[in-house]
């Protein structure tokens, strides 16, 4: 048995999760072994009790690996465990790393700049828009948009990174062949066509209320921060805002209505010390470390781009290279909308790649090769 499978195994038991095989993985050398080891022997190790012992001792007839296997392989996903190069880094670096993934599409390392974007399942028409707008400048300046691909928000989120042609992740409270919410089947495919549709829950898994906050622990831990965008206080999307606060990252909320019960969560978020977003420069300016300067002719700054540039950003420098433009000039000659255009040289600026003027003229940051 390969070790890819002895976790896509133990993956597959019941009473066992990332921190007890952590635990277990200090007392056998691989998961291999561990699947091998008697009930007795692994009674023995400090935290695993009776039925945690029990069920991975007798393995082999509480979990249908041959069946798990011909799934995988009908259905067409990959599997990723943490010695894999695809697996989130984020994920690496919390306490809690799922044991396995398994990915629809594919993950990227420029996956790694991702943005939590979730709320409400019962969202108002504000929230929405306030969700799709984000989500597409967040998407167009870079930044890969993370979410649940539930009904409301995570949709809503979703879309607005596709409608940017940029990527994002939808990740699943269920095994990766069922579709939660069934309306949302033809989002999941588009997603996976140029983003990712994960989960780390074996196939035919389906949603209940402890898959949730297990799906809302890996949307905050694989990206830099958690967008709040409207949220009641007893919501999941208040979840996944206090795991980013558990690993350490970067949380943002969306302000309501005062007297909207569907905006209290993202209020007392802000109370707490959330980041107030009015807007996506608010977030945006968090990560100015992701855009480092580029080596300009007076020689400042130290690095190249980190974040793709995307078609839109592309276009409009090619139109900047004979010299600045008006914005109003832009427009006319790339064809495209004033708010896309808007949201691409946001992008460029804060790449360092084009430097604004007074009267909404740009200019193309000139750059000098290295000695």
């Amino acid at each position: 048995m390969e070790v890819k499978e002895a976790l896509i195994a133990l993956n597959m038991v019941d009473h066992l999760g990332p921190i007890r095989l952590k635990q277990l993985l200090q007392y056998f050398p691989s998961p291999v072994e561990l699947l091998s080891a008697s009930e007795s022997e692994l009674s023995r190790v400090p935290g695993i009790g009776p039925e945690t012992a029990h069920a991975i001792a007798h393995w082999d007839k509480l979990v249908d690996l041959a069946g798990e296997m011909q799934r995988i392989a009908a259905f067409g996903c990959s599997v990723l465990v943490e010695s894999d190069p695809e697996y989130p880094a984020a994920l690496r670096e919390i306490y809690d790393p799922p044991i396995v993934l398994y990915v629809q599409g594919a993950l990227q390392d420029r996956d790694r700049h991702g943005l939590a974007v979730v709320g409400s399942r019962r969202s108002s028409p504000y929230g929405l828009e306030t969700a799709r707008r984000l989500s597409y400048q967040l998407a167009g300046a870079g930044l890969t948009v993370v979410s649940g691909g539930a009904r409301g928000i995570d949709t809503a989120a979703h879309q607005g990174a596709l409608s940017a042609k940029g990527r994002t992740v939808a990740v699943l409270g269920t095994g990766i062949n069922l579709v939660f919410p069934p309306e949302n089947a033809e989002l999941y495919r588009k997603i996976a066509s140029g983003g990712a549709v994960m989960t780390q829950f074996p196939f035919n898994r389906p949603a209940d209320r402890q898959s949730f906050p297990i799906r809302n622990r890996l949307v905050a831990g694989m990206t830099l921060g958690t967008l709040v965008v409207e949220a009641p206080l007893n919501s999941g999307a208040m979840i996944t805002a206090n795991f980013a606060v558990e690993y350490g990252r970067q949380v943002f909320a969306v302000p309501g209505r005062i007297d909207s019960p569907g905006s209290k969560g993202c209020h007392e978020l802000i109370k707490k010390g959330a980041k107030l977003c009015e807007g996506v420069d608010d977030v945006l300016g968090e990560f100015e470390y992701l855009f480092p300067p580029s080596r300009s002719a007076r020689g400042t700054g130290r690095a190249e781009v980190v974040l793709p540039l995307n078609d839109q950003e592309t276009r409009l420098l090619g139109f900047l290279e004979d010299g600045e433009k008006s914005i109003d000039e832009l427009i006319r000659a790339s064809g495209l909308s004033s708010s896309v255009v808007s949201v691409a040289l946001l992008g460029l600026e804060l790449k360092r790649l084009v430097q604004p003027f007074p009267g909404k003229i740009f200019a193309r940051v000139q750059r000098v090769q290295e000695p």
